[in-house]
C-alpha cells in the first residue's frame, strides 16, 4: 500500500477467494490436521487474523461507505464469520461502522462464533461507537441489545473487556439512571470471588472514562452505585490513584465554588483516602502531590456570607488532614482570609459577634500553627497570624503569636538541609526578623509587660542564641533593631494599623518612654562596637568593612548628625569601613553620593560629606 496506494483492483478478488476458501476450515482435513498438531480452532484462527486485517485495511484506505455495504452483502450470503466481522470493524472508519450498527448487531447475533468468541466482536463495535456517533434514534436500541449480551457474560475477563469499552458509550450518550445501571452492573459482576482484584486496570480505566466525559459533580456523586464501585479498588496504591484521578478532575472541571454537601462529602472521603495513604515511606514528591490535590478541593469550596459555616468546615480539614503540612499552611491562609474578609465586610468596626468570630479565627491559626515541622513556616505564619489579628484589634491573640515567634527563634537550628545540601540559616533568620521589626512598630504596649517588652523579648533571644562561630548576622540585626528604635523615638509613626493606637499615640513623646528607648539604643551601640573590634584578622576584616559601612548608614539614616558626638562617630565609621582598603568602592561612591544629596537641604550632611575621603579610586 505505501508503494501503490490507490491501485485496489487486486484487492476485491483476493478478498472473494477468501470467501470462498473459508468453509474448508470446517472440513474433516483441517480437522484432523488440528488434532494431529494438538492445536485448538479458537487457536488457529487467531493466524488468520494479520493477513485478513491487512487485506481489509487495504480495501478500506480512501475507499466510500458503499464498498462497507458491499463487504457487509458478501459476508451475509458467503460467510458470516466472528473473525470476519472483527476484522471489518478494525479496518473501516468508526463513522462507517456507527451509521452500521445495527445491521452489525444482528450480523453479530447471527454469525459463527466458531473459534471467536462473540463478547470480542461487542468490543470491537464498542471501540467504534465511542469513536463515532451511530444515528440518534440508534443509541438506545443499540445498548439495549448489546447490553443484554454482556451482562449474561460469566467470565470476569471477558466480562470486563466490554464493559470497559461500553462504559463510555454510556456516560457519553446517556443520563445518569444508566451509567448508574452500568456501575452497578459491573459491581455485581466483579464482586463475586473478589474477582476485581485481578481487573484493576479495567476498574481504573472505567473510572477515568467517565470523568472524562462527566463534569457535573453532584450528578456523579449522587450515582448510587459510583461509590460502592470505588470501594472494589481495595489495595491501597490503586485506590490512592483513582482518588488522585477524581479530585484532578474535580480541580479541573469544577470551575465555581461549591457547598454542595453531596459534593463535600464523596470528597473529602476522597481526600481522606489519599491522606491516609501518606506514610513514613511516601516519597516527598509523592507527598507533594497529594497535598496540592487535597489543597485544590479546599480552594473550591466556598459557604458564600456564612462564614461560620466556612471556619467549621476548616476545623473539619484540619482533622481530617493533620499529616499533611501543606496542607495545614494552606487551612491557615484560609482561616486568615476568612478573618480579613470579615473585616472588609464590617469595614473595622466589628460587633461583638464579629469580634468574636475574628479572634476564633486567630485561635485556630495559633494552635494550628505548631503542628507544623518546617520550624520557618511556623515562623512566617505565627507573624501574618499576628499581623491578622492586629488588623482586626485581637491584641491579646496579636501578642500571643508574637511571643510564640520570639520563643520559637531559639529553637532554629544553625544548619538545615536544603535539597540534600547543609547550609546556615542566618540568612533566613535574618530576614524574618528584619520582617518582625516593621510589624514591632506598630504593636501596641501591654501596660502590664512594660516599655517595648515584645522588642526586649526579641533582643533576649538574639543574645542567648548559639550563633555560628564568625557570623555577622546578630551584629546585622542589631543595627536594624537600631533603625527601628529611631521610628520608635519619633513622635508620629510612618505607619500604623487601622484603629489600633500605637506607643506614639500611647505614650506620645513621654520623656520616660524616649529614655528607655535610648537605653535600649546605647546598649546595642555598645555591643555593635564590641563585636566590630573583635573582627580584626583575616577574612573577618572584610566582615567588619561592610558592617561598618551598614551601621554609618544606619546613623545618616537615622541619626542626630547635629549632635557632635554623632557626627564624629559617623565620621570614624567611614574611616574604618575603608581602614584595610576592603570595602567594594561602587558602594562608598554611591553612600557618598546618597551624604552628598542630603547636604543640599543640610548644612550638617554637607559638612560631612566634605570629609568623607575616597581612599580607594573609582572602579
Amino acid at each position: 500500500m505505501v508503494l501503490a496506494p490507490n491501485i485496489h483492483n487486486h484487492l476485491l478478488p483476493c478478498f472473494n477467494d477468501f470467501l470462498s476458501c473459508y468453509s474448508q476450515l470446517q472440513g474433516d482435513s483441517v480437522q484432523n490436521m488440528l488434532a494431529l498438531q494438538r492445536l485448538e480452532m479458537p487457536q488457529y484462527l487467531t493466524l488468520y487474523s494479520p493477513a485478513l486485517d491487512w487485506l481489509l485495511q487495504c480495501i478500506a484506505h480512501n475507499s466510500s461507505e458503499e464498498t462497507l455495504i458491499k463487504i457487509l452483502d458478501k459476508c451475509q450470503k458467503q460467510c458470516n464469520s466472528a473473525l470476519l466481522l472483527n476484522s471489518i470493524m478494525g479496518a473501516f472508519k468508526p463513522e462507517y461502522v456507527a451509521n452500521k450498527a445495527i445491521q452489525f448487531t444482528e450480523m453479530i447475533k447471527e454469525c459463527e462464533e466458531t473459534g471467536f468468541p462473540k463478547h470480542y466482536l461487542h468490543r470491537s463495535l464498542g471501540l467504534c461507537l465511542v469513536l463515532a456517533d451511530p444515528p440518534d434514534n440508534q443509541k438506545l436500541s443499540l445498548l439495549n441489545e448489546v447490553w443484554k449480551v454482556v451482562m449474561k457474560l460469566k467470565n470476569p475477563t471477558d466480562y470486563i473487556s466490554c464493559a470497559e469499552v461500553w462504559i463510555e458509550y454510556v456516560v457519553k450518550h446517556f443520563g445518569k439512571r444508566e451509567v448508574n445501571t452500568i456501575l452497578g452492573d459491573i459491581t455485581k459482576h466483579m464482586t463475586p470471588d473478589r474477582a476485581f482484584e485481578d481487573f484493576y486496570p479495567q476498574l481504573q480505566s472505567v473510572v477515568t472514562k467517565i470523568l472524562s466525559h462527566q463534569h457535573d459533580f453532584s450528578v456523579l456523586f449522587t450515582l448510587e452505585k459510583f461509590l460502592p464501585f470505588i470501594d472494589m479498588f481495595q489495595k491501597d496504591s490503586v485506590k490512592t490513584e483513582v482518588c488522585k484521578n477524581i479530585t484532578e478532575s474535580f480541580i479541573k472541571y469544577q470551575t465555581e465554588s461549591t457547598n454542595d454537601p453531596v459534593i463535600l462529602n464523596a470528597m473529602m472521603f476522597v481526600c481522606k483516602t489519599m491522606h491516609d495513604s501518606v506514610n513514613a515511606l511516601t516519597l516527598d514528591d509523592d507527598r507533594r502531590v497529594i497535598s496540592n490535590l487535597i489543597c485544590g478541593f479546599i480552594h473550591k469550596v466556598s459557604f458564600g456570607r456564612d462564614f461560620e459555616q466556612q471556619l467549621s468546615y476548616y476545623v473539619e480539614c484540619r482533622a481530617s488532614f493533620s499529616n499533611l503540612d501543606l496542607v495545614l499552611v494552606e487551612l491557615i491562609q484560609k482561616v486568615n482570609s476568612l478573618s480579613m474578609h470579615t473585616r472588609n465586610v464590617v469595614k473595622g468596626n466589628h460587633s461583638r459577634k464579629t469580634a468574636a468570630f475574628v479572634r476564633a479565627c486567630a485561635a485556630y491559626c495559633f494552635i494550628t500553627v505548631p503542628s507544623l515541622e518546617n520550624i520557618f513556616t511556623q515562623l512566617d505564619l505565627y507573624l501574618l497570624s499576628g499581623q491578622v489579628a492586629l488588623l482586626n484589634q485581637c491584641l491579646s491573640q496579636a501578642d500571643a503569636n508574637f511571643k510564640a515567634a520570639i520563643s520559637l527563634l531559639a529553637d532554629v537550628p544553625k544548619v538545615l538541609d536544603f535539597d540534600g545540601k547543609i547550609r546556615s540559616t542566618d540568612s533566613m533568620f535574618v530576614t524574618f526578623v528584619s520582617n518582625f521589626l516593621s510589624t514591632l512598630l506598630v504593636v501596641p504596649d501591654n501596660p502590664d509587660q512594660g516599655v517595648l517588652y515584645l522588642v526586649r523579648g526579641l533582643l533576649n533571644v538574639l543574645q542567648d542564641y548559639s550563633w555560628e562561630p564568625n557570623s555577622t548576622a546578630k551584629i546585622t540585626l542589631y543595627i536594624k533593631v537600631l533603625a527601628m528604635l529611631s521610628a520608635v523615638s519619633q513622635d508620629d509613626y510612618p505607619y500604623h494599623v487601622d484603629k489600633v493606637d500605637s506607643n506614639d499615640a500611647m505614650y506620645g513623646s513621654d520623656p520616660k518612654f524616649l529614655n528607655e528607648v535610648q537605653k535600649v539604643c546605647g546598649t546595642l551601640l555598645s555591643e555593635v562596637l564590641n563585636q566590630l573590634t573583635t573582627l580584626q584578622d583575616g577574612e573577618n576584616l572584610k566582615k567588619q568593612s561592610a558592617l561598618a559601612l551598614d551601621l554609618f548608614m544606619c546613623l545618616v539614616a537615622h541619626g542626630d548628625m547635629e549632635q557632635e558626638s554623632m557626627f564624629l562617630f559617623a565620621i570614624n565609621l567611614w574611616g574604618l569601613a575603608q581602614k584595610h582598603g576592603l570595602s567594594d568602592t561602587k558602594v562608598m561612591v554611591r553612600h557618598l553620593d546618597y551624604v552628598k544629596k542630603k547636604g543640599r537641604d543640610n548644612k550638617k550632611f554637607q559638612e560631612l560629606a566634605s570629609k568623607m575621603p575616597l581612599l580607594q579610586t573609582r572602579t
